[in-house]
């Protein structure tokens, strides 16, 4: 009996790891890709003082684990190729497959870089032909974390197919297809991105302490525990509620009918985002009513429902019926036609059913924007709302921004020192309030990881924001412009690249689903600063100014085979011209040459000139012969709306 006691103890513990047993770091699996032409490092751990020996593509390397565990070999340089075989041996052995060797890309940023295939334009033709075998992918879960740490859970090369490719990065699918195409090598791609974050939470706590208004920050990041965030965040939203519905009942109870008791629902004071009156952390569904009154005579007019921008879903009920609703909108102004009939003299029902799953929630506009329409009447509509939480998605999970560091820590640090060709980025939409600071936050980012994966100026290449938002209709200051300016600058620090997507973007969508164009044009960039190829990879790029009377002459580097507008009538958009009052007007421009020509009918002396210089200049129509646009300038550097904001303001 004892014998077959000791026998079943043998077999349990035979199917648990040893803590002897030898083990790579979590980025290392079947299906990698290894960087050719470089010195690779491979590391993991195993026991202390464990002797471990690795066998890869006719190399034989030895390395013994220190005091702490962990061990490292270094591959010499190897060129192209595979699929290999690697070998790992100490008290257990590794086999990994199917390894290919060419470059290797990180791909980086917030959500236009997180943004997936499926999303993408002709979604369903891309994912169909999407089988590159010799395209791998790494997917780095997202993560938060206040020290460095060293594992990637849950996360395995994959060989691109249709199958994977789905929910992959449509930037870093889209540049890493076209580079192959290109290059005809295998190409390994790890995508490594969280929507809505901050340059600042990409960086490490060494690096960001050395800005200025960041000296304090490292006793901030230190401080910031993730589990007790999380728990601080649930308990603050169920004091502030009273505590959590059990299960969505609003649409079942009918709350959207007139004569529902709202006896206990509590109050808020619109427009505002519900974090910003006190309700952090509330995603879910949750209902808004007002009830307004109108007179007979006013109920002879047309009616309209304005109820500017909310985040993010909404269905709307006017007298206990339906007048519209939209999905993920959070961008789109609500205007909803009220039919007449609708209407009655006296007191008359709003009732609107919020739902946002991510970041904050609830009516963003300002309160001109909320306002019911009557003919020629505007009765306004924002004051004091009743409302009722009627779901909460329990995610208290502690949010990027919160700190700098904090993504760095645990999306970036463990990927360092995996070899690699370069970087692709696309981010700088949550840096926009702070858009000059990001002249020296950006580069301080890049910096960053060259110094930390100690493999010399790799290329970085990023992509500028695209446009966004209603197109102005007045020349003015503007944070988008500002960034974008900024990401310009950047173009100073050495082996980087920049995929202007100004003329991509939507109006109404902070995420353009032209995909392809943007994954093209890093490409392009790719082509050039990483592997030395003459090839027009950028649109104009502003050189410089020549005032010449009333009119201003630019100059542009990067013109390829020349300027080409697109544009019937030959003239140049989004052109504004200032004189010593600093006051900016629309102004007229056409190609000469290499050369624009600007002059205004309300500028007698110019001194200044700006391009594009808006979130969405809409009529933009300058490109070189190559299909590049040129990017947005100003040759001024008066004080923008930006100018010393930093993380905090």
């Amino acid at each position: 009996m004892n014998k077959v006691i000791t026998i079943l103890i043998a077999i349990v513990f035979s199917n648990f790891p040893g803590k002897a047993d030898v083990k790579l770091a979590d980025v290392f699996s079947d299906n990698m890709v290894l960087q050719r032409n470089l010195h690779v490092n491979v590391w993991g751990s195993a026991e202390p003082g464990e002797k471990v020996m690795l066998s890869f593509n006719g190399q034989k390397l030895r390395a013994k684990a220190d005091k702490t565990g962990e061990w490292q070999v270094v591959l010499e340089p190897m060129k192209a190729g595979g699929p290999f075989i690697m070998i790992i041996k100490g008290k257990n052995e590794l086999v990994l497959k199917n390894i290919l060797i060419g470059d290797v890309w990180v791909c980086s940023g917030q959500s236009n870089m997180q943004w997936p295939v499926s999303k993408s334009i002709n979604a369903e033709e891309e994912i169909k032909a999407a089988n590159y075998p010799s395209i791998r992918l790494f997917d780095v879960p997202r993560s938060v974390s206040n020290v460095p740490v060293d594992s990637i859970p849950n996360a395995k090369w994959k060989e691109c197919s249709p199958e994977m490719i789905k929910n992959f990065s449509a930037v870093g699918y889209y540049f890493g297809r076209d580079l192959q195409k290109e290059i005809d090598l295998p190409i390994g791609l790890i995508h490594t991105s969280w929507g809505g974050t901050c340059a600042e939470t990409w960086t490490s706590r060494a690096f960001i302490t050395k800005l200025p208004k960041y000296e304090e920050f490292g006793e901030r990041i230190d401080n910031y525990d993730v589990n007790t965030v999380a728990q601080k965040y649930e308990d603050d939203l169920k004091k502030a509620l009273g505590g959590f519905p059990e299960k969505e009942v609003g649409m079942a109870e009918q709350w959207m009918k007139p004569d529902t008791d709202r006896s206990e629902w509590l109050s808020m004071t619109l427009p505002t985002l519900w974090e910003n009156a006190g309700y952090n952390r509330l995603n879910g569904r949750v209902w808004f009513s007002f009830d307004c009154s109108l007179t007979e005579l006013e109920l002879d007019s047309i009616a309209q429902l304005h109820l500017g921008q909310i985040h993010d879903s909404d269905i709307i009920w006017v007298n206990g019926v339906k007048v519209g609703g939209m999905n993920w909108a959070n961008e789109v102004e609500r205007v909803y036609p009220v039919p007449v009939q609708l209407l009655k003299t006296g007191q008359n029902n709003i009732t609107v059913r919020v739902e946002d799953k991510y970041y904050k929630g609830g009516f963003a506009s300002k309160a001109d924007k909320m306002f019911f329409q009557l003919g020629e009447k505007k009765i306004p509509l924002s004051g004091d709302w009743q409302f009722k939480v009627d779901t909460v998605i329990p995610d208290f999970n502690p949010f990027p921004n919160d700190a700098p560091s904090l993504l760095y820590n645990a999306m970036i640090h463990p990927l360092i020192p995996y070899g690699i060709k370069g970087v692709i980025w696309y981010q700088g939409e949550s840096n926009t309030p702070r858009a000059k600071e990001y002249a020296l936050t950006f580069p301080n980012m890049i910096n960053n990881w060259r110094a930390d994966w100690q493999q010399g100026d790799f290329p970085f290449l990023f992509v500028q924001l695209a446009n966004y938002q209603q197109a102005q209709k007045m020349a003015k200051d503007d944070a988008w412009a500002e960034l974008r300016e900024s990401q310009t600058k950047t173009l100073g620090v050495k082996n980087t690249g920049m995929a202007v997507a100004i003329d991509i973007g939507e109006a109404h969508d902070i995420h353009p689903k032209n995909k392809q164009d943007v994954g093209h044009r890093l490409m392009l960039s790719a082509l050039n600063v990483a592997y030395a190829k003459d090839v027009v990879y950028s649109g104009p790029l502003f050189k410089s100014m020549q005032i010449d009377g009333d009119k201003a002459i630019i100059s542009f580097d990067h013109v390829g085979s020349g300027l080409l507008v697109k544009s019937k009538h030959g003239y140049v958009n989004e052109f504004e011209m200032a004189g010593e009052d600093k006051q900016f007007h629309w102004a007229q421009a056409q190609i000469e040459g290499n050369k624009v020509i600007v002059w205004s009918d309300n500028v007698d002396q110019p001194v200044a000139v700006r391009f594009a210089w808006s979130r969405n200049p809409s009529k933009f129509n300058l490109y070189n012969k190559e299909g590049l646009p040129a990017s947005p300038f100003r040759t001024d550097d008066w004080e923008g709306v930006t100018d010393g904001k930093s993380f905090d303001d």
